[in-house]
């Protein structure tokens, strides 16, 4: 009885529409505009419900945001329901007319009995959020996550001078520095800065064309324009942008003929004083497969480096998180966590959205340190897993051309005790030993190691040489 209410149109339409009014109270109208108003129902089959969403960007920030609170409501509306399944639902002219037969099967039963524009076909061909309006170029931009922006933004050591530069361009008519290419490793905030960019840039002066967009989607509107021969509209599209922002530039590697048009509208925009804003994984000179007069370009601007967070960097991102979700995190639970998961700032955002979610769902149960260890202990293994104290010991001894048995001796010279210190480090950061295990296996004890954390993030900030060799070696290990 319960599929078949499922599959009546008018039970649809009750149920979607009211768990849609449900999520607008819960997350205001512009995040539900933004990332819920354009979800459809699609099929229902074997207690699963499949949502349809218009794009593989909304998509993953659907799940990662708002699955399992929309599981639940449904689940109380219908028991029926045991599982929410999002798809991509593509866009006709974009996929040359192939639909997701998830989202097509029940689109085409209920388009024969008339339903409310918001609650079946909302957003359908509605590739850009609406957060979009103004001056961000509608057809050719992404959305913008209404939670990147500078008051959302934790400065740290590790990152202050790279949001101290997106700031200046955000605020600055005046082009300081241009292109500002902003680099880092996965997680560390380089697209919510882009964000946070857009978002000053639309509020301080909506006139602005800016256009805010990923490598992949730069290089499929142009294979496209190929395709379609229409190349001129494609120019004319982003040689006439006041704001050019690229995403993740180094999915260009490789690409040559793509590389080549983004060479010459990068000239164009550079030569008229228009701003280019660039993001990726390296540095332009260290950049994979990309044509040198490109690093070049690239590179001669303003280059910004975000280095890995520190334990207080990581404290401070809870905290705020926490209050973003109005939630009391206790200090114990709160410093677990900044010891613990150290990769990056959206794994530590997941964990503590887990711990959240656990508490929450079992009726309000308090936030404690027991029952954090508990909810995260898949992950916690999976860290442990990750990486040993010997395996950085012996990548460390390697990398410096020191032998392992040196570094655990007490020689004092610096070019055992540094990377000793960088070791310790590592240690503290990629695995889930205490200080105590981690001394003992460096034959020192605990408050050695604390020194040692402390100084090498000192040095990372100060030390561009050294910060370079401390995430080469942390990306040797986490591979």
């Amino acid at each position: 009885m319960a599929e078949e209410a499922i599959n009546n149109d008018s039970s649809v339409q009750d149920q979607w529409g009211q768990i849609c009014s449900q999520l607008k109270t819960e997350v205001g109208e512009t995040a539900f505009d933004s990332w819920l108003k354009p979800l459809t129902l699609g099929s229902f089959n074997d207690g699963v419900m499949n949502i349809c969403v218009p794009t593989r960007f909304m998509r993953n920030w659907v799940i990662t945001h708002y699955s399992d609170r929309i599981h639940k409501i449904w689940e109380k509306t219908n028991p029926a329901i045991k599982n929410v399944n999002f798809v991509v639902q593509a866009v006709q002219e974009e996929t040359h007319g192939l639909y997701n037969p998830t989202c097509r099967s029940l689109l085409k039963k209920i388009t024969s009995t008339p339903a409310p524009q918001n609650i079946y076909q909302s957003g359908i061909n509605n590739v850009v959020a609406n957060n979009n309006e103004g001056s961000l170029n509608d057809s050719l931009s992404v959305p913008l996550n209404p939670q990147y922006t500078f008051d959302n933004f934790v400065v740290g050591k590790t990152n202050e001078f790279a949001y101290a530069a997106a700031r200046k361009v955000a605020e600055s008519r005046n082009i300081s520095f241009n292109p500002l290419f902003l680099y880092s490793g996965v997680g560390l905030g380089k697209t919510h800065l882009m964000h946070a960019i857009a978002w000053h840039i639309k509020q301080q002066d909506p006139s602005r064309n800016i256009v805010y967009l990923s490598a992949e989607k730069f290089m499929y509107k142009f294979v496209r324009a190929l395709r379609y021969k229409d190349t001129t509209a494609f120019k004319e599209q982003f040689r006439s942008v006041d704001v050019l922002m690229v995403d993740d530039v180094q999915f260009m590697g490789g690409k040559d003929t793509t590389q080549e048009e983004f060479f010459y509208t990068f000239n164009s925009l550079i030569e008229e004083g228009r701003q280019i804003i660039i993001s990726a994984d390296k540095s332009p000179a260290d950049l994979e497969g990309i044509e040198a007069r490109l690093k070049s370009r690239l590179g001669c601007g303003l280059v910004a480096d975000i280095h890995p967070t520190d334990f207080d960097l990581r404290m401070g991102i809870l905290n705020n998180k926490a209050k973003q979700l109005g939630v009391e995190l206790p200090e114990r639970v709160a410093e677990f966590l900044a010891q613990k998961i150290t990769s990056n700032i959206r794994e530590l955002e997941g964990a503590l959205r887990r711990v959240i979610a656990h508490s929450q769902l079992l009726s309000d149960k308090e936030i404690t340190l027991d029952m954090t260890q508990d909810v995260l202990k898949d992950m916690l293994r999976s860290f442990d897993k990750r990486t040993t104290i010997d395996e950085i010991q012996k990548k460390v001894a390697e990398h410096f051309n020191i032998s392992v048995k040196e570094m655990q001796s007490s020689r004092r010279a610096r070019t055992v005790a540094r990377p000793r210190q960088i070791a310790m480090y590592l240690a503290k950061q990629l695995t889930s030993r205490s200080l105590p295990e981690i001394g003992r296996k460096f034959d020192r004890d605990h408050t050695t190691v604390m020194h040692a954390v402390r100084k090498v993030e000192e040095l990372i900030v100060e030390d561009v040489s050294l910060a370079e060799n401390v995430d080469a070696l942390r990306r040797a290990l986490e591979a």
